[in-house]
């Protein structure tokens, strides 16, 4: 398979704080076309869990607590679906608790679902579009929609045609 350098694809959807799953597609077009035998290869996806400016999102009350989750796919979802999902690419989630006596910055747990998605060697991709979902539960504070941003670092390879269009279907 022929290679390419790496770049990084960055999107970003903004759940607000009441649980409602939303999602966004990503249009991969320009990489990817399995006719041509262009696929795309992930080889790790970091994510960033912020309010809409960016800065560290803040748990609304004493002693409350918060979730808020993302997963990556190769379908359109209308809502959360487990990594069990043959369309799940990869999925993350963080509660968050506050120990403090006011809104304040909480301590962070990713006990369920580990955030870091490194493979070994890479997911391929055939498909032209993926979808970035998400949600964040009520607690954080209200007057912040939440973000989720996604950077993946991608390469672009050629795989034969048959090979290209199976792994799609198998895809889609």
């Amino acid at each position: 398979m022929a290679k390419s350098d790496s770049f990084f694809i960055r999107h970003s959807i903004e759940p607000d704080n009441s649980g409602t799953f939303v999602q966004d597609s990503i249009d991969l077009g320009a990489y990817v076309d399995a006719l041509g035998k262009s696929v795309l290869r992930i080889h790790n996806v970091a994510v960033t869990f912020s309010d809409d400016s960016g800065n560290a999102a803040q748990v609304a009350a004493a002693s409350d607590s918060a979730a808020m989750q993302f997963q990556l796919t190769t379908q359109s979802q209308t809502d959360t679906v487990t990594a069990a999902n043959r369309a799940v690419v990869a999925t993350g989630i963080v509660y968050a608790v506050n120990h403090f006596t006011t809104d304040e910055f909480p301590a962070i747990y990713e006990d369920m679902d580990n955030l870091p998605q490194l493979w070994t060697n890479g997911y391929l991709i055939a498909v032209d579009t993926l979808y970035l979902g998400g949600e964040a539960s009520t607690g954080w504070v209200a007057a912040e929609n939440m973000t989720i941003s996604i950077v993946m670092e991608c390469t672009v390879e050629t795989m034969s045609t048959a090979a290209a269009m199976a792994l799609a279907l198998s895809q889609q």
